[in-house]
């Protein structure tokens, strides 16, 4: 699909592959399924009650929902119509998300009856029962065009605020190719949708699906994860570390009959590979951002840290141990708070058209990408540079370390010392010092270990400044 006049990825496969499962669902103990031209017809409707409720091209339409059919029938309307839809979490408060409403300029929202009391403003109502009359996709749908806006994602704010990053359809349809010519997606393919609509990893796995045919299984939040695996035959899982420790505690063998399992959000722990080696699961690691429509690089799942090579429609090259990205899957730019001059969206790049991460990493000698962290996260310590990723990766080494963040405590003497935050079991000082001294410099060990603390999160991608500023106030 490389033209600028053409139908969306969903109606092309209602037109192919008509009777196709689109969405798989569990609601009140029934299961539920929905067919590319059922889903077709029905995205048609949505899209005419979003123009008749007064939604014009280019116009931003937040919404608001876990998971769900309504979402995605949203998501592809407002591909159809020219709409940029922004997901918002949920869990957000109010207070955030009226001021994202008001930075943003988002026209209109539309919010799942639960969340409504999140909004300061009426929401926009739609019938997701209406069905276009016509079942001919070339008579209902509208002609797009793929390299247009057409949706806004927020950062994971990881190192600070989220930023507003703007995609087209065509950042997404590079995406999903790319990640097709290495993990192979069928029309009898099912994918578990773990990951949420708000976040690039969620999203990818819609256009993924409707490019190759393939069934998007919404979570079923009545029973475990390992039970929907295996209940609804589930080919394909994207999951990020708490998740994969969450089915490994519940019931690893559900793992077994997946044929590619995504680990992605932040670093695996060798454990957590070791087990995933154990049971003979095809999983893969991968390196990937907002900004670049998820996976950049992805390769099988390594004990060695490493997040694979290159996909195709990425370009990435290392400079000064700086990772820089280009190609057809880079976003378009993101969104400036408050503008109202023409230039809205803003996108810096080199004089060579290069996008820098602000990630540091190098190839192996595999030719595997290996990331050494972020560059802000960096600090000095008696003069000597400290790349916490690094220490990190050292601690999860440990069985029993599920996750592990370093960060600089201030000192008179060396201007900063290392201190870290452990899930799992903390164990005597001396038992982690000699693992961290094993594998770095001295210097570079943590002179003070605290607990993960108890908190509640926005995102399944964890917040390091969020989880610092939780230990630093008790």
């Amino acid at each position: 699909m490389t033209g600028i006049d053409t139908h969306s990825p969903l109606h092309q496969a209602a037109k192919s592959q008509p009777n196709a499962i689109a969405i798989s669902w569990h609601k009140g103990g029934v299961k539920h399924q929905l067919d590319y031209q059922t889903l077709s017809q029905s995205v048609v409707a949505v899209g005419e009650q979003l123009l008749a409720a007064g939604l014009t091209r280019g116009d931003r339409l937040a919404c608001i929902d876990n998971n769900s059919v309504e979402l995605i029938k949203l998501y592809w309307a407002c591909i159809d119509q020219g709409l940029l839809f922004c997901p918002l979490s949920p869990r957000f408060p109010a207070s955030q998300i009226n001021l994202l409403i008001e930075q943003y300029h988002l026209k209109a929202i539309w919010s799942a009856e639960p969340n409504k009391d999140l909004l300061g403003c009426e929401a926009i109502a739609v019938d997701f029962s209406k069905l276009a009359l016509s079942k001919r996709v070339d008579l209902q749908a509208k002609s797009i065009d793929i390299h247009q806006a057409a949706n806004i994602i927020l950062t994971s704010g990881s190192s600070g605020n989220p930023k507003a990053a703007v995609h087209s359809l065509s950042n997404h349809i590079a995406s999903a190719e790319g990640s097709r010519m290495l993990i192979s997606l069928q029309s009898q393919d099912r994918w578990l949708l773990t990951l949420p609509l708000f976040h690039i990893g969620g999203l990818a796995i819609i256009n993924r699906c409707a490019l190759a045919c393939a069934t998007v299984v919404l979570e079923n939040k009545t029973t475990q994860i390992s039970e929907q695996v295996q209940q609804d035959e589930i080919t394909h899982l994207s999951l990020v570390s708490t998740q994969l420790v969450r089915i490994l505690n519940q019931d690893p063998s559900s793992l077994v009959k997946v044929k590619a399992l995504l680990l992605g959000g932040g670093a695996i722990s060798a454990s957590l590979i070791s087990k995933l080696k154990q049971l003979r699961v095809t999983s893969y690691t991968s390196y990937g951002m907002t900004e670049m429509g998820s996976q950049i690089t992805t390769g099988i799942a390594k004990a060695d840290a490493s997040s694979g090579k290159l996909l195709a429609n990425r370009r990435l090259k290392i400079l000064d141990s700086h990772i820089l990205v280009k190609g057809e899957t880079l976003f378009l730019g993101y969104l400036k708070p408050y503008a109202t001059d023409r230039k809205q969206i803003e996108l810096t790049l080199d004089s060579d058209g290069w996008f820098n991460t602000k990630d540091r990493g190098e190839w192996n000698a595999n030719g595997d990408l290996k990331i050494l962290g972020r560059s802000d996260n960096m600090f000095i310590c008696g003069g000597e540079n400290v790349q916490p990723e690094e220490i990190e990766a050292i601690l999860k080494q440990h069985p029993q370390v599920e996750d592990a963040i370093l960060f600089p405590q201030a000192d008179e003497e060396f201007g900063n010392l290392p201190a870290a935050i452990i899930k799992g079991k903390v164990f005597a000082q001396s038992e982690l010092d000699a693992l961290v001294c094993k594998h770095a410099a001295r210097f570079k060990r943590p002179r003070h270990y605290f607990p993960w603390p108890e908190m509640k999160s926005n995102s399944l991608k964890v917040s390091r400044k969020q989880v610092i500023e939780e230990v630093l106030k008790s």
